[in-house]
């Protein structure tokens, strides 16, 4: 079983920062995948960021691509996402997500991950 706590949610204003943190624990994670997805409000969740343990190839959405950094810490067992120059429109509960093996293709899907984080809420106002 895999446990994944995230952490660093909160309010900012329009073009601000925030990093985001999602602790793993329970398993190895050598051939792991971490992706970071987000829901806002009547919306469905979507794809925001995905790193491979292995190797650290990286996968962002275009909404975030070149705002947005994921990283991870091997030592640490824990992956980040750090957010800058934040706009209203990134206002959502942010969820981070794992999984064993996802061909690149199929990153973006909800579907394809076995663990979630609780959630951890980001607010940007304007």
């Amino acid at each position: 079983q895999v446990q994944l706590v995230e952490s660093g949610g909160g309010l900012v204003q329009d073009g601000g920062s925030l990093r985001l943190s999602c602790a793993a624990s329970g398993r190895t994670f050598s051939t792991y995948v971490m992706g970071w997805f987000r829901q806002a409000p009547g919306k469905e969740r979507e794809f925001v960021a995905a790193i491979r343990w292995s190797g650290g190839n990286t996968y962002y959405a275009d909404s975030v691509k070149g705002r947005f950094t994921i990283s991870r810490d091997n030592a640490k067992n824990t992956s980040y996402l750090q957010m800058n120059s934040l706009k209203p429109e990134d206002t959502a509960v942010y969820y981070c997500a794992g999984a064993y093996s996802i061909y690149s293709g199929a990153l973006y899907l909800a579907t394809m991950y076995d663990y979630w984080g609780q959630g951890t809420q980001v607010t940007v106002s304007s």
